[in-house]
């Protein structure tokens, strides 16, 4: 039996048991923090490379790439976090999303690793930091010594004339 095959099936036992749902998350980091992003929602993640500038997006757009002739709206998601910008490194990476049919790319510092946790396990955000930054936040998962932060990425989207995605597009 595969090891995905094993963890399904616990998965089914354990959900009974009111743990919830397995999901599958993707950890990336910005600064020092890890973030995690549900596979679901995620297309691939792509090496850095030339994002071509739009003027008069907003300032956290950092312009569009040509992913296999699809026109792809990258945002920095450190400046849409209210983050201090980052030097792009040889981690430094793309990761590509879809959201209302349009895909969408999020550049980050590094990405980590995927890693598997159940519904119940996802804790409820504490009640720091402006609203701004809270809309984004699903929850937050303790793994083993790492905090990570739950992202919930449709809140992150849910305006688009804010992102100056539509317009983009």
């Amino acid at each position: 039996m595969s090891e995905l095959a094993s963890i399904k099936e616990n998965g089914k036992a354990l959900s009974e048991t009111n743990k919830g749902e397995l999901l599958q998350y993707l950890t990336f980091k910005l600064i020092d923090e890890t973030y995690g992003i549900n596979v679901m929602q995620i297309k691939e993640v792509l090496r850095y490379s030339e994002i071509a500038p739009v003027p008069g997006a907003p300032g956290y757009v950092l312009g569009i790439v040509n992913l296999r002739g699809n026109v792809v709206t990258v945002v920095d998601t450190r400046v849409r976090f209210s983050l201090p910008e980052c030097t792009i490194s040889d981690d430094t990476r793309i990761i590509i999303i879809e959201h209302d049919g349009e895909q969408v790319g999020l550049l980050v510092d590094a990405v980590q690793e995927v890693f598997y946790l159940y519904q119940g396990e996802i804790e409820q955000s504490p009640s720091v930091g402006n609203d701004e930054a809270l809309m984004f936040i699903q929850g937050v998962y303790q793994k083993e010594e790492e905090l990570v932060i739950l992202l919930e990425l449709n809140r992150m989207f849910e305006r688009n004339e804010a992102l100056g995605i539509e317009a983009m597009n």
